[in-house]
């Protein structure tokens, strides 16, 4: 459950935790008929929370090394940091995560400790990772003994609520079930509603290259994606296309910043991106993350006009469900169980309100969903066409595939767009080197033993309760995973030898849709929406160009990341995370109209 006042509820629960000792102690000098000042009690209030954390903490310590022993294993090798508590890497930790490149940190732990190291900032196990052997665990041959855990959901709570990304045991498994049905084949109806949005799209790119003004294409994706999810849950799309496109800060219209709202859907769209940032700052900040908000619950503003939305849209379905059921038709147009077959013109809604009434469960499903729906797949449009940018001979070749199979303005076909192998290549290039979950987090159930990385060394043992956070993106990016190019965008690696060397001898080492039981069911959805507005643009543009001079001051890389070798070393542009990654200050790029096609 979601606190409406986090940072007090932690402290109430802090004092009380100070007074019980002073309680126990008056209450046995009481029964002893003994004087005990009040002094004494205050001294003793005081210093009883260090004293039970270092019991605690000694305690747990020699518990978790028997337990290690007994398993024949050994502990994690934990962070040796210089102040109590670690505290000193989670204030290092995140002041990465806000100014730094995504990964920044870790990588210099991995290389230090090894393969898996537990940061155990505040005495608690987190161990890192980017090891598919160590992933594969987490994701697949473990996945009963790894949850998402009480931690994490509280944490999320204010946004993902119960929904199939927040969930564990038989709430996950029902949320799961009633998704399933609706991502199991291709609809003709998903390409022609991809197909409408995606010519909004392109009005919107001819109009400002017409003005010769630079466009935030990330913000365009946005838009995009938000359109298609909501017109794909209900049929009732907010339209967020036709809102004013935010002006180039050197432009002389709107001094750089996003036009002033003037609709619901940029209300809308705005409450939702803040509910997600926040919501991940709580992850980076872990156990303490409510003295961050001490009053109140910062998430419910934003999500209160998220909700103003969604709400009345459940509830109308949940009345046309509730009427329909009360003149007992049998509409064959419904499903009435989750492994029914969906006719093309029912909305997920639709399918959903069969399934359940309970509004909640509704809401907070349908918000998962957009969740996946728009950030996820915004994500990698984004960073594909920054990657077409640099590489133009990438993006001549892509634009030559789509004309010689599809033609210069024909919609394709399923079958087409399954034969153009260099679309996927491409958009398979973007999802490794720029996953939209770049990081991630479980937590174990019970205690586990996770192999060494060393052979002649004992396993590795993890206690119950162990955060077992993992980063695809720096899996991805591995020199020994991936050979000695593995910072360099070549889409040619899919095609040639190399995909038999690398990713075919090891499909877990490429994991943007996550793996096992929890793997997305909507890959087959996003892959057909990214390759639709993709030809699309193909069709239409030939070239695309990086506006640096548009970027807003401050969001370009740092002269010094140019030192610091890697991707990291070569980007152009500053990729950032909250629970998906980002372009800071947008991509602004301008595009070039073929002369004839």
């Amino acid at each position: 459950m979601a606190l409406t006042t986090p940072g007090v509820d932690f402290l109430i629960y802090l004092f009380i935790s100070l007074c019980i000792p002073g309680c126990l102690v008056k209450a046995l000098f009481w029964s002893l008929g003994l004087p005990c000042s009040p002094l004494f009690l205050v001294l003793l209030c005081i210093c009883s929370l260090p004293s039970y954390i270092i019991f605690k903490v000694q305690s747990t310590e020699r518990a978790h090394r028997r337990e290690a022993a007994a398993a024949g294993g050994r502990l994690v090798p934990r962070v040796q940091g210089r102040l109590l508590g670690n505290f000193d890497q989670l204030t290092t930790l995140v002041g990465k995560w806000l100014n730094g490149y995504p990964g920044d940190g870790f990588q210099d732990l991995v290389d230090e400790y090894g393969a898996a190291v537990n940061t155990r900032v505040l005495w608690t196990d987190s161990v890192f990772s980017c090891s598919p052997e160590y992933t594969k665990l987490i994701l697949a041959s473990g996945f009963e003994n790894y949850v998402k855990g009480e931690r994490f959901q509280q944490a999320l709570g204010s946004v993902l609520g119960s929904g199939v990304f927040n969930s564990d045991g038989d709430m996950w498994k029902f949320h799961r079930s009633m998704t399933r049905p609706f991502f199991t084949r291709d609809r003709i109806t998903h390409f022609h509603l991809f197909d409408r949005h995606a010519e909004k799209v392109l009005k919107k790119l001819r109009d400002r290259m017409e003005a010769g003004i630079a466009i935030d294409f990330q913000d365009l994706m946005s838009r995009f994606t938000m359109d298609v999810t909501t017109d794909f849950l209900f049929n009732q799309c907010v339209d967020s296309l036709s809102s004013p496109l935010p002006f180039p800060h050197n432009s002389g219209k709107g001094n750089g910043s996003t036009p002033q709202i003037h609709t619901r859907a940029d209300e809308f769209s705005a409450a939702f991106t803040n509910a997600l940032q926040l919501v991940a700052e709580r992850e980076r900040y872990g156990s303490i993350w409510p003295l961050y908000e001490i009053t109140h619950d910062k998430v419910i503003g934003p999500m209160k006009i998220v909700k103003s939305f969604i709400e009345p849209i459940v509830r109308e379905a949940v009345q046309k469900k509730a009427i329909r059921d009360s003149m007992n038709k049998n509409d064959k147009l419904f499903a009435s169980s989750p492994n029914s077959k969906i006719d093309d013109d029912v909305t997920l809604l639709d399918h959903l309100v069969e399934l359940t009434s309970d509004p909640v469960i509704l809401r907070d499903e349908i918000l998962n969903i957009m969740i996946a729906g728009r950030d996820t797949i915004t994500s990698t449009l984004t960073f594909t066409i920054y990657l077409l940018c640099n590489h133009p001979e990438v993006a001549a070749r892509l634009r030559g595939e789509i004309l010689d199979q599809v033609g210069a303005t024909a919609l394709p076909s399923f079958e087409q767009v399954k034969d153009m192998k260099y679309l996927r290549a491409v958009i398979n290039e973007t999802l490794r080197l720029f996953p939209p979950v770049p990081f991630n987090v479980r937590e174990c159930v019970n205690g586990t033993l996770w192999p060494s990385p060393d052979p002649n060394d004992k396993p590795l043992y993890l206690p119950a309760g162990t955060k077992t956070p993992y980063s695809v993106m720096m899996m991805q990016r591995r020199k020994d995973l991936w050979g000695p190019d593995a910072d360099i965008f070549d889409p040619d690696r899919w095609l040639d030898e190399r995909n038999q060397k690398y990713f075919l001898a090891n499909p877990l080492i490429f994991l943007p849709f996550n793996a096992g039981p929890r793997i997305c069911l909507g890959q087959l959805f996003a892959y057909n929406e990214m390759s639709i507005l993709l030809i699309r643009l193909l069709q239409n543009f030939s070239s695309f160009n990086l506006e640096l001079d548009a970027f807003p001051p401050g969001t370009l890389p740092p002269p010094r990341w140019a030192k610091e070798g890697g991707r990291k070393a070569i980007e152009k542009i500053r990729p950032k995370v909250h629970l998906t990654m980002y372009c800071h200050g947008g991509l602004w790029v301008r595009m070039q109209e073929p002369l004839s096609n």
